[in-house]
């Protein structure tokens, strides 16, 4: 893909969380296919995982069922994976775009960074009302999965 000109800022989705729990066990809910699978995407959706090959070039191919009983099938590389701290996915399915989640310790807890970096400025700025509210609730959810999981989610 050719290097796009408009600055990422304008284009991207970008939030910050405080999880209360060390790194290992918020990285472990999403490295962990079944813990991911009740935590992933907004609310009332569920997730049917088909390939989830949590490496550099390993791909992740899943559908969403979303509330209104439709279907949402996605498939994504995953383009950098650091164990702990950073997961980087390229998305194929219907938008495009990079998802940038970085897992940062600070004492006992772990900051999650996400970062979806869409193509162009006016991509992201048709969706980002939808994309800001579906982010929130993937995050919200991550953290009842975490809490509700304890410290049985381990990498």
């Amino acid at each position: 893909m050719a290097e796009n000109p408009e600055p990422e800022s304008l284009r991207a989705d970008t939030r910050e969380r405080l999880i209360k729990a060390p790194c290992e066990v918020v990285y472990g809910a999403f490295s962990n296919p079944d813990d991911l699978t009740r935590w992933w995407g907004p609310d009332g959706f569920t997730n049917s995982f088909y390939e989830f090959d949590l490496r550099k070039g390993g791909y992740w191919r899943f559908t969403m069922h979303g509330p209104d009983a439709r279907d949402y099938p996605n498939e994504s590389r995953f383009l950098e994976v650091v164990p702990g701290k950073k997961v980087v996915i390229e998305h194929f399915s219907g938008h495009h775009f990079i998802l940038t989640m970085t897992f940062t310790a600070s004492g006992k807890d772990t900051i999650v960074g996400w970062c979806q970096l869409f193509d162009t400025i006016e991509h992201y700025q048709r969706i980002a009302d939808f994309v800001s509210n579906a982010n929130e609730q993937n995050l919200d959810r991550l953290q009842t999965v975490v809490r509700e999981s304890g410290d049985s989610v381990l990498c």
